[in-house]
């Protein structure tokens, strides 16, 4: 085969796998995220009497999903972390300070994929950075896809999640009262998701 015949199925193939590749680019959409369906729920010991729950809300980002192949899939989040909160007004007031979270000084924790992977048919791990009190670590969350299907007030394509994770908070800078009250947090999110009307 001569240089020239060479040189020419060489681009050719280069092309088909550029094409190839933005479809598999322009099969993930944006996708709005449900504020009202979506939320963090976290878990810790309190001196191994008992396990606390809080909660955090007002999720917002961006969300490209690909209903055909999840693994293509990117997003990107932030949360107020004045939203924190037990249900008890005085701790919460000490969550939101210097004390612990500083929120005046931190008021965003952010979470961006970086990669995401099947696991089995309805799980995926996906991974990422996680910043938390200015503090940006890896973090994998195993992901159960709930449902992917027509959203039936919306009449869109839609999607429902459910991820968790564990840290260790004194990995973020968040250490008051270790080991009495745990290091490790079991964080949860649940999330809903749809993709814009058909123009």
């Amino acid at each position: 085969m001569s240089h020239a015949v060479t040189a020419c199925v060489r681009t050719s193939l280069f092309a088909a796998a550029l094409v190839f590749a933005q479809g598999a680019i322009a099969a993930a959409v944006p996708y709005a995220i449900d504020p009202n369906h979506t939320q963090i729920q976290y878990t810790y010991t309190h001196m191994g009497f008992s396990h606390i729950s809080g909660r955090l809300s007002g999720v917002e980002g961006d969300f490209l999903f690909d209903a055909q192949d999840p693994t293509r899939s990117q997003i990107q989040i932030h949360v107020p972390v004045s939203s924190i909160s037990v249900g008890v007004p005085a701790l919460d007031e000490e969550l939101h300070s210097e004390m612990f979270f500083d929120v005046a000084k931190y008021p965003l924790a952010t979470f961006k994929s970086t990669t995401v992977t099947r696991t089995d048919k309805d799980h995926l791990a996906v991974s990422g950075e996680l910043t938390i009190h200015g503090v940006t670590k890896p973090a994998t969350f195993e992901v159960t896809i709930n449902k992917i299907g027509t959203h039936p007030m919306r009449g869109v394509p839609a999607v429902g999640v459910d991820a968790t994770t564990t840290i260790k908070r004194s990995d973020f800078g968040v250490s008051k009262f270790v080991p009495g009250v745990s290091d490790e947090v079991v964080i949860h999110a649940t999330m809903e998701a749809y993709a814009p009307k058909a123009k």
